[in-house]
């Protein structure tokens, strides 16, 4: 099997062939590699584009400079260097080997050797390279086990994970995404011998790593997997609703929804306090955490009686997105979803516009209220009769009432 360049327009890009160009000018040799080959041969859409080059560091970058590439030493003391050509990201990397590994980092070698380079990446969908000409490489028999949904070590599995333990997470994360039927048994076996090496990863890398199986088509199989062999215990002790979030996940795809790793995150637990937990354990953003904490919280919930009225008062307090969240934790906890009336909130959140409050201070000054903590009090005191009443009352209703309260 190869490449058809015709049919993929990464590889006809402008900014591919003029990266290319430079490195394999004058006897140069250069491949794609990595995630942009194994999506090519499986039609997903490849966004960024890795090469590999036996070319070291310093002849990168001087090729690149003759061909008017800008550089950026990214990773130079692992070989790698980002090339920006016409504003397009590429990562150059020279062929390279393990000398030492700790669990988390890797000494390197420079190596001229392809295969060598490809016998110390993880799994071998990830080992397979590209020419300009879509020549493949396969040394490891990455293409048998990608068209078989085989998420495989490359070379053995243990040592693999030694060399760096959120390889764990990753064999589950791959296996969300381009896996097909079940893990093979002796893969569990090693990652479950091996997860005692997950107390070794900072909460930024397991974050990203989780974020990224939960938005996969196929994550609550790989949390699955993860659970029996208390992988997921060790990442996250607080998840425990898994079937909670095979429901979201069932419900979000009928409904046409895009993937929301966050909010499967928070379908996998409990309450507010263990939302807590989870966000300081992933190190998530204010933003992120905020949304997380807010969408366990126990109070203000929706319940499928809820009135339109009611659900607007509610989509005005929590915003749009709290209420949301909360309607479709609330759908994904009832064992029998198929009601319409869930639908029903769903449209109303998505459609409506929440209003604007149509008064502000300078009215209640020009009314007559004292300036002070008066100001406030009146005017919220108006806008929860505003709500109440549906949002109906329109300004000049609004300012007569408040001539009264000044």
């Amino acid at each position: 099997m190869r490449l058809d360049p015709a049919k993929q327009s990464w590889m006809r890009a402008k900014p591919t062939r003029a990266v290319m160009r430079a490195l394999t000018a004058k006897g140069g040799a250069a491949r794609f590699v990595g995630g942009a080959v194994r999506n090519a041969v499986i039609g997903q859409e490849v966004s960024d584009v890795d090469i590999a080059t036996p070319l070291v560091p310093e002849q990168v970058m001087a090729r690149l400079r003759d061909a008017g590439v800008k550089i950026v030493p990214t990773g130079i003391d692992h070989g790698t260097v980002t090339a920006i050509a016409y504003g397009t990201p590429f990562e150059v990397t020279t062929l390279r080997r393990d000398v030492a590994t700790d669990g988390r980092r890797a000494t390197i070698a420079h190596t001229t050797d392809w295969a060598e380079d490809a016998a110390r990446r993880d799994f071998t969908m990830n080992a397979l390279y590209a020419d300009e000409d879509g020549a493949l490489f396969d040394p490891t028999g990455g293409l048998a086990d990608l068209k078989a949904g085989r998420v495989r070590f490359v070379g053995d599995a243990r040592r693999r994970i030694r060399e760096d333990y959120l390889r764990i997470l990753r064999l589950f994360r791959f296996h969300a995404w381009y896996g097909k039927g079940a893990l093979d048994a002796g893969t569990l076996a090693a990652v479950a011998a091996e997860k005692a090496g997950l107390a070794m990863l900072s909460g930024e890398r397991v974050q990203k790593e989780m974020l990224r199986l939960l938005e996969a088509k196929e994550c609550v199989s790989a949390l699955h997997a993860m659970n029996e062999t208390a992988i997921l215990q060790a990442i996250l002790p607080e998840a425990e609703f898994l079937d909670r979030l095979e429901r979201l996940v069932a419900i979000t795809q009928a409904e046409k929804l895009a993937p929301d790793p966050l909010l499967r995150l928070a379908a996998l637990l409990k309450n507010r306090d263990r939302a807590q937990k989870t966000a300081e354990r992933l190190r998530l953003s204010n933003a992120a955490r905020q949304r997380l904490v807010n969408a366990c919280d126990e109070g203000a919930r929706i319940e499928i009686s809820l009135s339109g009225r009611a659900a607007r008062r509610l989509i005005y307090r929590l915003g749009k997105t709290g209420f949301r969240d909360r309607l479709l934790l609330a759908w994904a906890a009832q064992k029998d979803g198929a009601s319409t009336k869930w639908r029903d909130l769903l449209a109303l959140v998505q459609s409506w516009s929440k209003p604007e409050f149509p008064l502000g201070g300078r009215d209640a000054l020009a009314a007559g209220v004292t300036q002070g903590p008066k100001v406030g009090r009146v005017l919220a005191e108006l806008e929860t009769w505003w709500v109440e009443e549906d949002f109906q009352p329109a300004r000049a209703a609004l300012l007569k009432k408040l001539q009264a309260c000044a």
